[in-house]
């Protein structure tokens, strides 16, 4: 077994798409409209989905704003260098909601970055050994 991907619900797709793409690097792997039903279902990440875990961003196209829950906490990405990705993702105009440093209670380097609609990412350093 194995986590094929996240799903989260965004009231712009296109806007998505490009903050993924562009500040978070990663690729848009598919993209598929369902007109019957309403909705765009548009799946990115670093690598193919037969290997790797991937992030479902579902559009329906008759909600343009959603409100979150209390129950989801973010999605986690590793990156070698958190301070030049939170540097990286700033100059873009990405939204660091918390610079790079260490963690508390610990020394894992991290930050946190907001999506467009809000979703916190935590940014990880590589852990070296």
């Amino acid at each position: 077994m194995r986590i094929l991907h996240t799903m989260i619900r965004v009231a712009h797709l296109q806007r998505s798409i490009e903050f993924y793409t562009n500040i978070l690097e990663m690729t848009l792997l598919r993209q598929k409209e369902y007109p019957e039903g309403r909705f765009t279902l548009a799946f990115l990440g670093y690598g193919d989905e037969s290997t790797n875990t991937v992030i479902e961003l579902t559009h329906n196209w008759d909600t343009d704003h959603y409100e979150q829950g209390t129950g989801f906490g973010h999605l986690a990405i590793e990156v070698d260098d958190v301070y030049r990705a939170t540097e990286q993702i700033r100059s873009q105009g990405g939204e660091i909601t918390r610079d790079a440093g260490p963690m508390n209670a610990g020394n894992t380097i991290i930050a946190f970055v907001k999506d467009p609609d809000g979703y916190e990412i935590e940014l990880i350093g590589v852990k070296k050994t």
